[in-house]
């Protein structure tokens, strides 16, 4: 056998695959969802430690200096990691940073 004969008789089983597995999709029926609807999720009560996140954004750079930014942070990188650890009580927040 040459190499063009070769490479026509490759081309074949090519189209050949490929016209097959599509008649195969086209025959297959779809499943109809079970359940369209969305599942309702219940509102949760307010989160202390993503209210204080929330406080810390609106500092931005000043955050970075705030003990009370750092505390928060610090706990949600130890939810985030598993670590379990007693929440710690919010501080006061002080007068210097906050609007």
């Amino acid at each position: 056998m040459d190499g063009k004969t070769l490479a026509r008789l490759g081309a074949v089983i090519f189209v050949a695959i490929a016209v097959t597995a599509t008649a195969i999709e086209m025959t297959r029926q779809d499943e109809p969802p079970t359940n369209a609807a969305m599942p309702m999720v219940a509102p949760s009560a307010p989160d202390p430690l993503r209210e204080g996140q929330r406080r810390c954004q609106r500092l931005g750079e000043a955050g970075a200096r705030d003990a009370e930014c750092l505390r928060v942070w610090a706990e949600s990188r130890d939810r985030f990691l598993g670590i379990k650890t007693q929440p710690i009580a919010p501080t006061e927040p002080n007068s210097v940073g906050e609007r």
